[in-house]
């Protein structure tokens, strides 16, 4: 039977490409001479963590018959016999010469039989053992607990993780996955060449760099989130792939605080008829309860259950979060805590697409209303190569070109608009009075966005459900700056339930989160620009007024079906 073909996205600051650290076994402890691991509270540590790892020889190895679960024994009479019995001086015997004989299975384990799990053996240079990432607290002399792409994550979701049915081979046994890095949480420092890649891509990797070519937030002292450039190369590299003609889906993985606002970024920019997964872990692959494989293996049963189709060669789902069996529209989707059950629905209004049983069985149970991927207005492919932008000059504010494509519609860095967020709340104003110069904080940011020579926009988080700042002060300054082109969005704060409505001076963010509302502005303002700058923002003629209520209509009909 044909396996489907999936493309494995790499994003940044991954828990499910994490692993907790790599501990000094005590195996390794006691053979070095060295005080012996103890629990937490100072007790005795009665077992090594194992950690999968590669034989580097075959080793032969005798397993006791009816070990594998406590009741094995009481069914004995159902089992074949053992390969031969260990007798009482430690040697083997194809045959039982007394009852004290423990009878076992004689296994043959090789390096070509994949990833065993191990006792952890290595020790740092000094000779002392490692306990986390870093050489010693806090120092800047570290190892990499995240993966610098999804291919040994992936290999041990096969080797060890096992199924309902007790097998494994998980995702090998029905998908061909090809592995790329768009914004890796690892990455090889000292660099790669091309023979040694297991991801795909051409040539050697060269030495990268923490904060510019991957991004971790572990060890948390030396954590480096993406900037906003690198959201570009994000667009770029998965347009590639999933225009590549090479894929019947991709996974891309993430933070778990972060996941939801890449999955709506990508329902909105990635021009593309096929699904898109997106998977998240609240804890490290191999740490207890660790729930990132079962995410994994669930967006490979829903690609492969093509039930996402819409019967004409399309997508209905657009881009999904998949978390603890269930399916969440991208708009829709958030994080509300670090635990099982810790995504929710947001909006109020649905959410919730479907779900995976735990028989593996995948369903659709709604479709989402608003444009997405192929459909949306504001993907890749619809975006023009610039736009109308201002800017303050030395003679006040000025209209110009601003460039969004390079000539082979690749999405240029400097495009991704800088949208703020500013969250209000109740008796906000620092004093009486309606100065501006009481809110500085507010001045600088406008004043910083008609300087920096990009586009730029602002979210109010406000009252629920009408997203009204309660500084009247703060919202005149609002709409004077989008008479000088920066355009405002209104939204409920928290994860309202209701629907801000529309007025002629703001765009209604409905009932998006602040997160995706920036998101949604972003790609709006990609697509149509600044608004239109009246001479005197302070006073604004008929004309000027019409011309910047017809350019927030744009982008509110965008705001409506996105």
């Amino acid at each position: 039977m044909s396996k489907i073909r999936i493309a494995h996205l790499a994003g940044p600051t991954a828990t499910i490409q994490n692993t907790p650290p790599l501990v000094t076994s005590n195996k390794a402890r006691l053979k070095a001479g060295l005080p012996p691991m103890t629990a937490a509270n100072g007790n005795a540590s009665t077992f090594d963590p194992l950690r999968a790892q590669k034989l580097a020889a075959p080793v032969k190895v005798y397993v006791e018959q009816f070990s594998a679960h406590p009741l094995e024994v009481d069914a004995a009479e159902l089992y074949g016999a053992p390969d031969g019995y260990i007798k009482a001086d430690g040697s083997f015997s194809k045959s039982k010469t007394s009852d004290a004989d423990t009878p076992v299975y004689e296994i043959e384990l090789t390096p070509d039989d994949g990833l065993y799990p191990l006792p952890y053996m290595a020790l740092q240079a000094d000779g002392s053992p490692w306990e986390e990432e870093t050489t010693q607290p806090f120092g800047d002399k570290t190892r990499q607990g995240f993966f610098p792409d999804g291919s040994r994550s992936f290999e041990e979701i096969d080797r060890l993780s096992i199924g309902v049915d007790g097998k494994v081979n998980l995702i090998g046994g029905r998908a061909e996955v090809d592995f790329y890095r768009p914004a890796p949480p690892g990455g090889f420092t000292k660099g790669v060449p091309h023979a040694d890649r297991a991801d795909t891509g051409p040539g050697d990797i060269p030495a990268e760099r923490l904060g510019y070519d991957f991004f971790a937030y572990k060890p948390f002292h030396l954590a480096k989130s993406p900037p906003r450039p690198v959201l570009a190369k994000i667009t770029n590299e998965v347009q590639a792939v999933m225009a590549s003609g090479n894929y019947d889906g991709a996974i891309w993985t993430q933070g778990s605080p972060q996941v939801e606002e890449t999955a709506y970024w990508f329902n909105l920019l990635i021009d593309t008829k096929l699904p898109i997964a997106c998977n998240a872990a609240q804890r490290p692959q191999g740490q207890i309860s660790n729930d990132g494989p079962a995410n994994i293996v669930d967006s490979v049963t829903y690609i492969e259950s093509g039930i996402w189709k819409d019967g004409h060669g399309g997508n209905r789902a657009g881009t999904v979060v998949i978390q603890e069996q269930q399916f969440f529209a991208a708009r829709e989707v958030a994080k509300v805590d670090a635990r099982p059950g810790g995504y929710v629905a947001t909006g109020g209004h649905g959410g919730i697409i479907g779900q995976v049983t735990h028989g593996g069985v995948p369903y659709m149970t709604y479709i989402p209303a608003y444009k997405h991927t192929a459909t949306s207005d504001v993907n890749l492919t619809k975006l023009p190569a610039s736009v109308k932008a201002t800017r303050l000059g030395a003679s006040g504010i000025e209209t110009y070109d601003f460039a969004i494509k390079d000539s082979a519609g690749n999405l240029l860095a400097d495009a991704i608009p800088a949208v703020s967020i500013l969250k209000e709340g109740g008796y906000f104003a620092d004093s009486f009075g309606d100065d501006p110069a009481q809110e500085p904080d507010l001045l600088m940011q406008i004043d910083l966005k008609l300087k920096s020579g990009r586009l730029g926009g602002f979210v109010v988080e406000g009252l629920v459900p009408y997203g009204m700042g309660t500084s009247e002060l703060r919202m005149r300054m609002l709409r004077r700056a989008s008479y000088m082109g920066l355009p405002m969005v209104r939204v409920g704060r928290g994860a309202q339930e209701g629907f801000a409505d529309p007025d002629p001076y703001s765009i209604a963010g409905l009932n998006l989160t602040s997160t995706k509302a920036r998101l949604l502005l972003m790609a709006a303002l990609m697509k149509l620009g600044h608004l239109p700058a009246a001479r005197d923002p302070d006073h604004p003629t008929s004309d000027e007024v019409a011309a910047t209520r017809a350019a927030l209509a744009a982008y509110q009909q965008i705001f409506n079906t996105h």
